[in-house]
């Protein structure tokens, strides 16, 4: 099992974090099977102003630049990103092809 961190950052808008807040907590079970399809077995994304930082973890092979946009193949889960980055935004760290930029592993308790 592998673990990933990925940050992104919210349009700074209190409108539209307050509506980002509400729509994961009424995330459709469609959304989270898919990501569960592709191998995701844990996630967390936390907030502070409207920086996000998500957690996540999936088996060995899992290699997200690869892998976490296959969960899209749902239909409802397509509906469920397309609304999603409408919130969001690249964070300046992020690459050309990032959308989510990964974290680096800078410690780990179990080390």
């Amino acid at each position: 099992m592998k673990s990933f961190g990925q940050v992104l950052d919210l349009k700074n808008d209190p409108h539209m974090i307050k509506q980002y807040i509400h729509n994961h907590g009424q995330v459709r079970p469609e959304v989270s099977h898919a990501l569960r399809d592709i191998g995701i077995s844990k996630m967390r994304i936390f907030l502070i102003a409207n920086h996000l930082f998500m957690y996540y973890e999936a088996g060995d092979d899992f290699v997200p630049e690869r892998d976490f946009q296959a969960y899209t193949k749902f239909p409802r889960a397509q509906e469920w990103d397309l609304l999603m980055r409408t919130f969001q935004q690249k964070v300046p760290e992020a690459g050309p092809q990032d959308w989510w930029a990964p974290a680096d592993l800078v410690f780990d308790l179990d080390w």
